[in-house]
């Protein structure tokens, strides 16, 4: 577990970037200031290198943690500091997402579905993927303009080629790995960029040729920065976006919280509360 939210309730003597009562989130690599990342940063992440925090108390170093939206409830925070964040890193985080692009979103959890929120205030054209239909209209709802069942449509990239007019994906965020990757690269269109996010079903081979012939760009992402969680926070702010949860459950139920994710079956995130 490397998502957290909470109160301080204790702070160093030199401590000055947060004090007792300010509720906080974890970042997920506990360095990663600003900037590009690095193998030392790469040693920080909460849940990896570092002990993760599924615990009633934790300790952070002062630049680990970031002050959460005055409007958001606990739950609510909980799902920024990995989905929230890498779902801003993917679209914001390389500077070049323009309103009226047409975004490919693999699936209906956390970081797709943040990923949709944000196009949809960037004023981005929202293509989105499911196994089902009843999640494709829980999509459209939040702003989905077209919606693809995977499992009607295998040869999924077809469909995206030809809801953008043989154009294809200015923008694919890429959660699957080689049991998608190859099918994401076909549906990018000339000068397209593919965040790649997840290896979820494996590694495989891909195919190298239509990323060369069409000057896709492969761009790994692998969660964010300090400053793109602050940015991140100020934009939801303003736009008052409020995180889609799908379910929550006890500090006691934490297995039966795996199992929930396990079953692929949520929608949005999934959030363990003490």
């Amino acid at each position: 577990f490397s998502d957290a939210v909470g109160e301080v309730i204790a702070v160093g003597a030199d401590v000055t970037r947060v004090a007792v009562g300010d509720r906080v989130a974890s970042l997920f690599a506990q360095t990663w200031v600003d900037g590009k990342p690095t193998r030392e940063i790469n040693r920080s992440c909460l849940g990896e290198a570092v002990e993760g925090v599924l615990a009633e108390e934790v300790v952070l170093p002062e630049q680990g943690v970031v002050k959460i939206p005055e409007y958001l409830s606990f739950e609510e925070a909980a799902t920024l500091p990995c989905a929230g964040v890498t779902a801003w890193n993917s679209l914001f985080g390389d500077g070049q997402l323009k309103p009226g692009d047409n975004v490919l979103l693999l699936g209906t959890g956390g970081v797709s579905i943040f990923a949709l929120q944000f196009c949809k205030m960037m004023g981005a054209n929202v293509i989105i993927t499911s196994s089902s239909n009843e999640k494709l209209e829980k999509a459209k709802a939040l702003g989905a303009s077209f919606g693809i069942n995977y499992n009607d449509e295998p040869k999924w990239h077809k469909k995206v080629l030809e809801y953008t007019n043989g154009n294809g994906a200015d923008r694919v965020i890429e959660v699957g790995g080689a049991g998608t990757l190859s099918k994401s690269i076909m549906s990018a269109g000339v000068g397209g960029m593919i965040s790649l996010i997840g290896i979820l079903s494996g590694a495989g081979d891909v195919n190298p040729i239509p990323v060369l012939m069409n000057s896709i760009q492969i761009r790994g992402i692998f969660v964010g920065s300090r400053a793109m969680f602050e940015n991140m926070n100020r934009a939801i702010s303003l736009h008052q976006i409020k995180p889609v949860i799908d379910q929550v459950f006890s500090f006691e139920n934490v297995k039966e919280a795996l199992k929930h994710m396990e079953s692929g079956s949520h929608f949005g995130k999934i959030v363990v509360r003490k």
